[in-house]
């Protein structure tokens, strides 16, 4: 053995010292494996079920152990949309299309986090219960769970009290969104698990060739079939990009040239080389196809008969790459004050995930053909795409205007009233008692009191245009975190982990600056009845309005007057004056031309009537 001398033991010392200090100015933005290790863990906290009993979200129980049962069918198992206990199967299969997808592009990452086996643990889960959905070839159960009579409710799923009902698409009712996405969930992680389970790989494989035939077969829309995905999930993009993108998932997972022959005949009359979008979602697969056909063209797979359609499905890729970074013209995708992508009021952050993945995996992409992108206002390397796709994760955990942290249990500050059942009431080992459906309104929803159950590594809807914030549980637009959002960053953070920057690197941000104005007009009221039930014998009424801001300002302050309203009320807030409400505690301000959205629940009678109180502009 070496003897250790003075001068190198104490080079040793030094380097541990710098070593932990490096540790410690390393700010809570740059952890991307902890943050990695996180969102596996709202996966876990997401499981419906039987849990197993080695799971790490100890608060957690079994819930929904008979789902189907009633309707001869056993759909126990698979996962909560967000925060509530519906199991939605079209943003669900497109949530594991995407954990599928981040495994095969970031495996080695995900091994060095230590973390591979739980990532494949949680496309398990999920695929087995898409299997036990998959009852016959041209039979897939889509949905359990009613979401209207779920949102009346404030409960833990280990106490659930509500219908669970179970919805399917067949030959008669066909629903192609979902079928194609679910055949394109299975598909990729048909390709995971070769090399680690290839009998259940195949079994993954038979299903998804199946239920990609009967989208294909019976071509419809699944929200024309089913009225309870129109309320909660329709599909705005219709169903041609799902089968677009099932066939290049089947493709990718089989290396069968039908499917690629398939793309490349119905690319043009499906829109994948005809739209180029700036969005890309649980509903939207349009950016993802042409992703996903880039990479072929990009590892040599662009000769012969499908070279042009290649190159043209790239052209659109490199649009939606081009409009993120900022380098698009006039088309780029609109950001935040402080530089965050901002594509929609409700639940931003899942297109921030999206977003983010999709750089990065092209910017792989191009790094390995040795190429760049080509946008309108610059030609940029894949170092500077990974450079802006790490800008956003930054923001997402902490370094924002708010240094708020957008994944729960991150960093020092992060949301504490977040818009999710299971974390606001006491678990159920900690409170035995049943909670009841009201009851958790009361105690529960409408607390100050932080959660009492940390939702680890949930994503939620995120700030505001203005990069505004408010930590309010009834804030469901932002303060709800969804699996489509939690996604797509799990193989982000593994990437970004094994090739860390250095603190500040990524770009900075500007404070919101505020333009104030004088004036003012009414708001343009439209109100509609979106739905009916009944329930204990009385109808009820689900009523949404939107109050549109047409006085051209900024609207800092509003106060309606709502008479005659017999239910609950979501996106208002309760003032002390009777039958008065105000902005909701995450607006602060309405932009002209922005809509504020209103529901509530009528028990029979005629609808509640809202005016304009008080209002000022700034």
């Amino acid at each position: 053995m070496a003897r250790l001398t003075i001068a190198s033991a104490a080079a040793v010392a030094l380097l541990v010292l710098l070593a932990a200090a490096s540790a410690e100015a390393s700010p809570a933005w740059a952890d991307y494996a902890g943050a990695f290790d996180k969102s596996l863990q709202f996966f876990e906290a997401q499981r419906s079920g039987k849990l197993p009993a080695d799971r790490t979200v100890h608060w957690r129980g079994d819930s929904a152990l008979t789902d189907g049962f009633s309707q001869g069918v056993d759909l126990v198992g698979g996962y909560y949309d967000a925060g509530d206990h519906v199991k939605f199967g079209f943003p669900a299969a497109y949530a594991v299309t995407m954990l599928s997808w981040g495994v095969l592009e970031f495996e080695k990452e995900m091994v060095a986090a230590n973390s591979l086996n739980r990532a494949l643990d949680a496309i398990r889960w999920g695929t087995n219960y898409f299997i036990k959905a998959h009852t016959e070839p041209n039979t897939l159960w889509v949905q359990v769970g009613d979401g209207d009579s779920d949102h009346l409710c404030w409960e833990r799923a280990e106490d659930m009290s509500t219908p669970r009902t179970a919805s399917k698409i067949d030959a008669s009712r066909p629903g192609s969104e979902v079928a194609a996405e679910t055949a394109a969930a299975l598909a990729a992680a048909a390709k995971v698990f070769r090399h680690y389970d290839s009998m259940y790989a195949d079994l993954l494989l038979m299903h998804a060739k199946q239920i990609f035939t009967f989208a294909d077969t019976f071509r419809g829309r699944y929200d024309d079939s089913l009225q309870c995905a129109k309320k909660f999930y329709p599909s705005a993009s219709g169903y041609q990009d799902e089968l677009l993108w099932g066939a290049a998932w089947l493709y990718e997972a089989t290396g069968d040239q039908d499917y690629l022959d398939y793309v490349a005949r119905n690319a043009d009359a499906f829109g994948g080389t005809g739209w180029a979008v700036r969005e890309f979602s649980w509903d939207n697969k349009y950016a993802g196809v042409q992703v996903l056909l880039s990479k072929v063209l990009l590892a040599g797979g662009g000769d012969g008969d499908y070279a042009d359609t290649l190159k043209q499905f790239r052209a659109k890729a490199e649009f939606f790459m081009c409009a993120c970074i900022q380098k698009n013209g006039g088309n780029n995708v609109r950001t935040t004050p402080g530089g965050l992508l901002y594509v929609a009021d409700w639940n931003n952050m899942q297109y921030v995930s999206s977003s983010v993945f999709l750089l990065t995996v092209y910017a792989d992409y191009l790094a390995e053909s040795g190429d760049k992108l080509k946008c309108p206002d610059a030609e940029v390397a894949p170092a500077e795409i990974v450079a802006f796709a790490r800008s956003q994760v930054d923001y997402v955990l902490g370094k924002n205007p708010l240094s708020m942290s957008y994944m729960v249990g991150h960093g020092d500050k992060f949301p504490t009233h977040v818009h999710h059942r299971g974390a606001s009431i006491p678990s159920v080992y900690a409170v035995n008692d049943t909670v009841g459906c009201m009851e958790g309104f009361d105690a529960y929803y409408n607390s100050k009191g932080a959660d009492p159950n940390v939702l680890v590594g949930a994503l939620v809807g995120g700030p505001d245009g203005h990069d505004g914030f408010v930590d309010d549980r009834c804030n469901y637009q932002r303060a709800e975190p969804t699996l489509a959002a939690a996604a797509p960053m799990c193989g982000v953070f593994a990437r970004l982990a094994a090739q860390p920057a250095a603190a500040g690197n990524s770009p900075g941000y500007q404070p919101p600056q505020d333009t104030l104005h004088v004036g003012g007009a009414p708001l343009e009221f439209v109100h509609a009845v979106t739905n009916s039930w009944e329930y204990n014998g009385v109808d009820h009424y689900r009523h949404t309005v939107t109050a549109k801001n047409t006085c051209g300002h900024p609207i800092t302050y509003l106060k309606l007057r709502i008479e005659g309203l017999t239910g609950p009320i979501y996106g208002v807030s309760a003032t002390q004056d009777k039958e008065m409400y105000g902005f909701p505690s995450w607006v602060t301000r309405l932009d002209a031309g922005e809509k504020l959205t209103i529901v509530y629940i009528q028990e029979g009678g005629p609808a509640a009537k809202i005016a304009v109180a008080q209002y000022k502009t700034g």
